[in-house]
């Protein structure tokens, strides 16, 4: 056991060396909350870089905030010499290993924290009665619902999202003059390609991004689940992958794949939960008319979906874009007489036209629209 926390916190003994490309805005985020007592739950699609962020930030706790390494104690919780211990356990283990008194401030970090089906209760002992400050991250939405409040106003929470356009310059070490725009275009071509999964974006290998899906597939989805239709399941996602920025009918999925439209319901739900898809409603007054109609699918990153279905149908991949540097805005999309307007949140509605116009009825619907904004994002300007 002694040996595993050391191979898991090489600083206790050597000095650490920065791994990977930071991305400042999750940086930030860590260091604006370490002085706070609350919890950190980092959330987010597998691989997309969780772990690589908690381990810049420990190199940042000890060369920045002076931090001793030996009060730091990383460890993944799906590591299977920890199946029988608790958190608490583990954490006296740390203690015992590094010498530390029970009032010596320490700096947990647990990846993969829904690991431990008692961790809300563990998490929540350790903010009431120790001096620690805990950060944890999860590639399971539903694990984190929070039934009984044990960590409301003890935790806050960020997801961790695929790489956006500027990260995506700055992993591929893209610069450019102001007199070359052609070549940002470029750029943003290959981003439309790739998508934002910081390993593929750097190998380029398709065959990451089959062994990724299909773990998330298979371990967070058919395992967790018990579910017998694997290929109802896989079938599943590859339709959704075709049908990214179209209208979602569970009846018609149901019918193409031969199963129930509430085992389709039940699909997709687990996609959400492991941040593969996002679904999004019409903008309608009705509760029952959001709820009763279609709905439109969009893929946490579009490298995925390029591998699925090929590199084509660029206007649903800058459709897809759009919507993933927007998504925190909660937004909807309007359709009226069977025309559609892509996004409306708030004040704003966005219509994503890749180097094209918006023509006809769709212009006199957009011109009709009485909203403040009104953005027809057409090309690389949008994202920088």
């Amino acid at each position: 056991m002694e040996e595993l926390f050391y191979e898991f916190n090489p600083w206790w003994e050597e000095k650490y060396n920065l791994i990977g490309i930071k991305r400042d805005k999750y940086l930030s985020f860590l260091k604006n909350n370490l002085k706070n007592k609350d919890i950190i739950l980092l959330t987010g699609l597998r691989r997309v870089g969780k772990s690589t962020l908690i381990k810049q930030f420990i190199f940042s706790l000890i060369n920045e905030y002076d931090i001793t390494p030996r009060k730091i104690c990383y460890l993944s919780l799906d590591a299977f010499s920890f199946k029988e211990k608790s958190i608490f356990d583990l954490v006296r283990e740390f203690r015992k290993i590094n010498n530390l008194k029970i009032n010596d401030k320490i700096y947990l970090f647990f990846d993969e924290v829904t690991y431990k089906d008692s961790f809300k209760e563990e998490l929540k002992n350790l903010y009431d009665l120790g001096n620690t400050k805990v950060f944890v991250t999860s590639s399971s939405a539903s694990k984190l619902i929070d039934k009984k409040a044990l960590l409301t106003g003890r935790s806050r929470s960020l997801e961790v999202e695929p790489l956006d356009f500027q990260e995506f310059l700055l992993f591929r070490d893209y610069n450019f003059k102001k007199s070359e725009k052609y070549l940002l275009e470029k750029y943003f071509e290959e981003y439309m390609e790739y998508g934002g999964m910081p390993e593929y974006v750097l190998i380029k290998d398709p065959e990451y991004i089959i062994n990724l899906t299909r773990n998330i597939i298979y371990k967070d989805i058919i395992a967790k689940y018990n579910l017998r239709d694997n290929s109802a399941v896989e079938d599943l996602f590859r339709l959704l992958c075709e049908r990214v920025g179209k209208p979602m009918s569970y009846n018609k999925l149901a019918k193409i794949l031969d199963i129930g439209k509430d085992s389709v319901k039940s699909y997709i739900s687990y996609f959400k939960e492991s941040y593969l898809f996002y679904i999004i409603e019409k903008d309608a007054k009705s509760l029952n008319e959001r709820i009763v109609d279609n709905k439109k699918v969009y893929c946490a990153d579009i490298g995925i979906k390029n591998v699925v279905t090929g590199f084509r149908d660029k206007g649903s991949i800058y459709e897809n874009l759009v919507f993933l540097k927007i998504k925190k805005e909660n937004p909807r999309f309007i359709k009226k007489d069977g025309i559609e307007i892509d996004f409306k949140y708030k004040d704003t509605v966005i219509e994503a036209k890749y180097n094209i116009e918006i023509k006809d009825k769709q212009k006199e619907l957009f011109n009709s629209l009485k909203v403040k904004n009104k953005i027809i994002a057409n090309g690389v300007d949008f994202f920088i």
